[in-house]
């Protein structure tokens, strides 16, 4: 096998791959701080679009913005991207338009 193949990935049972929205990076406050990646204010939650889902899944869809938790996550480097690997029942909130048919809340 060449460094060049691309093995097709199937997430198993309840697992989500996710990656993380370009803006979880560094933010600024309303007075203009910069405020690093790294610091820590408390638990903060941050928003990721979900790239592949399991068989089990039932809630989550590829392409979903998801909201979780960054302590309940593992990296993974696929295809030279850095993703993460977390649970269905590790997810807080998804943001779809196919939610907005069921009555879901605007954020």
């Amino acid at each position: 096998m060449t460094d060049d193949a691309r093995l097709p990935i199937k997430m198993l049972h309840d697992r989500l791959l996710v990656s993380l929205r370009a803006d979880e990076g560094d933010r600024r406050s309303s007075g203009g701080i910069l405020i690093p990646a790294t610091a820590q204010i408390a638990k903060r939650l941050v928003w990721g679009e979900a790239r592949a889902v399991g068989g089990n899944v039932r809630q989550v869809k590829v392409g979903d913005q998801v909201l979780f938790s960054p302590d309940d996550q593992h990296e993974v480097e696929v295809h030279g991207e850095d993703l993460l690997i977390l649970r269905e029942r590790d997810v807080h909130a998804v943001a779809a338009e196919r939610i907005e048919e069921a009555g879901g809340l605007y954020l």
